[in-house]
């Protein structure tokens, strides 16, 4: 197995979560926080978010490419279609992560965005916030927000599994609903011409026992 080396110093302040490796730093800069639109995208950024529970991101990141090619590239009509063959098979593949319940909860949730009146894309967009500033320090970066909050509820209400508000927090700074890049980042902050509305939803969740995180 390859070590990833350390990552020479270029001069750019970043933040400090990505600095040990390049993969991790590439990620940073290049997606992290950027906005990202379509169905099969999201539901790959939400199953991933949902393997990272309890594990660091940068695991994630280096086991991709394998989840990707295990779960058809996260097509949504594709995992919906996954039975229990599928499940023992990706219960055998070292390339990701194996977990039971997380495996079977990417099929259940392909299943449920399979079925939506609207787009996966559409519904989680729903529940951005307007803009607001970027945090000063790393501490200033909430781990939930009630918009993750009401969003969690309502994908759950809806049969989403394993997408509880840090879940879906973390959904929304990787898909560019929030900036948390920190004030001194030399990301750029992204601009748009019109801000968002916040739409999010308060209804309770009728499902009971899914991980909160």
């Amino acid at each position: 197995m390859s070590v990833e080396q350390a990552v020479p110093d270029d001069g750019r302040i970043r933040c400090p979560w990505p600095l040990q490796s390049k993969l991790y730093r590439d990620y940073h800069d290049d997606e992290w926080g950027k906005t990202l639109h379509g169905d099969d995208a999201m539901f790959e950024r939400m199953c991933l978010e949902a393997f990272q529970s309890g594990l660091s991101w940068i695991v994630i990141l280096r086991k991709r490419p394998a989840f990707r090619t295990a779960f058809a590239g996260f097509a949504i009509d594709a995992v919906a279609e996954f039975g229990e063959a599928d499940v023992a098979r990706l219960l055998a593949d070292p390339g990701i992560v194996r977990n039971r319940s997380k495996i079977e909860a990417a099929i259940t949730n392909a299943r449920v965005a399979r079925e939506l009146d609207t787009g996966l894309d559409e519904l989680i967009w729903s529940f951005a916030p307007p803009p607001r500033p970027r945090p000063r320090t790393a501490a200033d970066v909430p781990a939930t927000t009630p918009e993750s909050v009401a969003l969690a509820k309502e994908l759950k209400r809806r049969g989403f599994r394993f997408v509880g508000p840090t879940t879906a927090y973390a959904l929304m700074q990787a898909t560019g609903m929030v900036d948390d890049h920190l004030a001194d980042c030399w990301v750029e902050r992204e601009v748009s011409d019109t801000d968002p509305a916040v739409t999010f939803r308060t209804q309770v969740s009728v499902h009971s026992g899914d991980r909160e995180e």
